[in-house]
C-alpha cells in the first residue's frame, strides 16, 4: 500500500462518523451538533482539496484494497471524474448544512435529520469515488434508504404519501441495477471503471445481452436522474423541508443518477460501443423529451418547488444529452452544466426555503411584491434564476461550453481553429470568462485542440493518429474524434485509484 492509501476512506468517515454520533444527541445539544455538522463538512472539504492538490499538482497515486468475495472487490477510484463530483457535493454539502442549521433551529427531530442528512453525503461522495459497478451499486442504494427519512421528516400525510412514491421507483429502478450488475458481472467479470469501456471484445458473443443491459442500467440511474417517465417520485417529493429539495436536486440523489449513466457510457462500455450498438440516439432522443416535457410542466405549475422540481426534471437531462452526443466538446458541456446547474438550482431551492418559512409563500402568485418585502432574498432568486437561463453573467459558461457543439462532428474542427491561431475561447470550448477556473482546470485532454498537447508518444495520442484523428494537433478530425473518444472525459482515470 502506497503511502496515503486511506485518504479516500477518510474523507468517506468525515460525514459518516458524524452523522452516526449526531443520532445520538439530545435536541437540547445544539452546539455540540452544529459543531459536529458543520465540522465535518469542513474537513470532508479540505481532504478533498487536499487530495486535488495531490493528484494536479503532485501527480500523486494511492492504492488499498480489501476482497470482498471470490473476484469481486469493494473499489475506491479517485479521477478526474469522480474528483469534479465529489468536489461539487461537498461544497454544496457545506452550504447546505449551514442553511439547515439556520432553517430548522426551531424544528424538532433535529438529530435524526442531520444523522440522515450525513449519511447522504456519504453515500454521494461513495458513489462519486466508486471504482466498479459493485461498488456504485452499494452506495446508491445505501443513498436511496438514507434519503427516504428526510422526505418524511415532516410526518404529515403528504409527506408519507411523497416518501411511499420516492420508495417505490428507487427500490424498483434499484432492483432493476441490481440485475443488471449481477448480469454483467456474469458475463464480463467484476472489472474496474475503464476508460472508453471494457465490453468491446464481448459485443460479437452478446450483441442481443449488451444493449439489454444498457436499457437496464438507463432504467436503473435514470429513476434517480428522473428521466422521463420515470420522473414522478421528484415533484412529488418536494412536501419536504427546503434543505432536503435541495439535497435531492443539487447534491445528492438527481446528480448520481446523472453521474451513474456518465459512468456507464464512458467507463462500461465505452461511446463508440454504445454508439455501435445503436444507444446513443435513443438516450438522446429520450433525454430531449424530457428537457421539453419538464419545460413545459414547469410553465403551467403555479407551486413554487414543484416548478423548480421541473425545471431540474428537464435541467438535468441536458447532462445526458451532452454526454450521448458521443463527442468531447459535448461532455465537457454536459460535465460543466452539472456543476452550474447544481449551485444555480441550491440557490433557487434556499431562497424558495425562505419565502415560504419568512412569508408563508408556496404558490408562484403569492409572489406579487417579495421583493420590496424581502429585496436580498428576491436579488439571490433572480441572479439564480438567470443563471439557470444562462443569462449574463453566468451565461458564459452555460452558453459557450455547449453540449450541441459536442457531436463527432462539432468538435472536428476545433484543433485546425485551435492551429490558426484562434484562443480557446474564440474555439467555443473555454468561456471567455472561467470563474474560478471550473474548465480550465480540467486534465489536458479533456477538449481536444483547447489544452497543452500531452507528451509525445503518448499511446492515446497513438491510437487516435492510428485511426486518422491526428492527435491534439491539426487535423483532427471526426474519425478521429470517434475513435479517440476515450479521453472524452479526459484523463478521467489518470488520477487516483484507491481499492477497499
Amino acid at each position: 500500500m502506497e503511502p496515503g492509501g486511506f485518504l479516500l476512506v477518510i474523507i468517506l468517515m468525515t460525514s459518516l462518523v458524524p452523522g452516526l454520533v449526531i443520532f445520538f444527541l439530545r435536541e437540547q445539544q445544539f452546539a455540540l451538533r452544529t459543531f459536529f455538522n458543520l465540522g465535518g463538512a469542513g474537513l470532508k472539504l479540505a481532504l478533498i482539496i487536499s487530495l486535488l492538490v495531490g493528484v494536479y499538482r503532485d501527480g500523486k497515486t494511492y492504492s488499498f484494497t480489501l476482497n470482498l468475495l471470490p473476484g469481486i472487490d469493494l473499489v475506491l477510484a479517485a479521477d478526474a471524474l469522480s474528483l469534479l463530483f465529489a468536489t461539487l457535493s461537498a461544497v454544496l454539502w457545506l452550504v447546505t448544512t449551514i442553511y439547515a442549521i439556520g432553517y430548522l433551529e426551531h424544528s424538532p427531530k433535529r438529530s435524526r435529520f442531520f444523522g440522515f442528512f450525513s449519511l447522504c453525503v456519504s453515500a454521494t461522495v461513495g458513489i462519486a469515488f466508486s471504482g466498479n459497478l459493485v461498488t456504485m451499486l452499494i452506495f446508491y442504494e445505501i443513498l436511496t434508504l438514507a434519503t427516504w427519512p428526510l422526505v418524511v421528516h415532516r410526518g404529515t400525510p403528504d409527506s408519507f404519501r411523497a416518501g411511499r412514491i420516492y420508495l417505490a421507483y428507487t427500490l424498483i429502478g434499484g432492483a432493476v441495477l441490481l440485475a443488471a450488475v449481477v448480469w454483467l458481472t456474469v458475463l464480463a467479470g467484476s472489472q474496474d471503471f475503464t476508460a472508453g469501456g471494457y465490453l468491446r471484445d464481448l459485443y460479437p458473443e452478446h450483441e442481443w445481452a449488451l444493449p439489454l443491459l444498457f436499457v437496464m442500467f438507463v432504467v436503473g440511474f435514470g429513476v434517480k436522474a428522473a428521466l422521463l417517465p420515470l420522473h414522478s417520485w421528484l415533484p412529488r417529493a418536494m412536501v419536504a423541508p427546503a434543505p432536503v429539495s435541495a439535497l435531492l436536486h443539487a447534491v445528492a440523489v438527481v446528480k448520481a443518477g446523472a453521474f451513474g449513466i456518465v459512468r456507464v457510457m464512458n467507463d462500461v462500455y465505452g461511446i463508440q460501443l454504445a454508439a455501435d450498438m445503436g444507444m446513443t440516439l435513443p438516450l438522446m432522443g429520450l433525454a430531449i423529451l424530457t428537457v421539453l416535457y419538464g419545460s413545459v410542466r414547469a410553465l403551467f405549475t403555479q407551486d413554487l418547488k414543484r416548478r423548480l422540481a421541473f425545471s431540474t426534471v428537464s435541467q438535468v437531462s441536458y447532462i445526458i444529452i451532452g454526454v450521448a452526443l458521443a463527442g468531447p466538446v459535448g461532455a465537457v458541456g454536459g460535465l460543466v452544466h452539472l456543476v452550474h446547474q447544481g449551485v444555480m438550482k441550491i440557490t433557487l431551492f434556499f431562497c424558495a426555503g425562505n419565502f415560504a418559512e419568512t412569508l408563508g409563500i408556496h404558490r408562484i402568485e403569492e409572489m406579487r411584491g417579495v421583493g420590496r418585502r424581502m429585496p436580498w432574498t428576491m436579488a439571490a432568486f433572480t441572479l439564480g434564476g438567470l443563471g439557470m437561463i444562462g443569462a449574463p453573467p453566468h451565461g458564459r459558461v452555460h452558453h459557450q461550453v455547449v453540449p450541441g457543439d459536442g457531436g463527432p462532428g462539432g468538435g472536428a474542427g476545433l484543433g485546425d481553429r485551435r492551429a490558426a491561431g484562434e484562443q480557446p475561447a474564440q474555439c467555443g470550448v473555454f468561456p471567455a470568462a472561467d470563474p474560478g477556473g471550473l474548465v480550465r482546470s480540467a486534465p489536458a485532454s479533456l477538449v481536444p485542440g483547447s489544452f497543452p498537447r500531452r507528451s509525445a508518444g503518448d499511446p492515446l495520442d497513438a491510437a487516435a493518429a492510428d485511426a486518422g484523428g491526428g492527435g491534439h494537433g491539426p487535423g483532427y478530425g471526426a474519425a478521429g474524434l470517434v475513435e479517440h473518444q476515450s479521453p472524452v472525459l479526459g484523463d478521467l482515470h489518470r488520477g487516483v485509484r484507491i481499492r477497499l
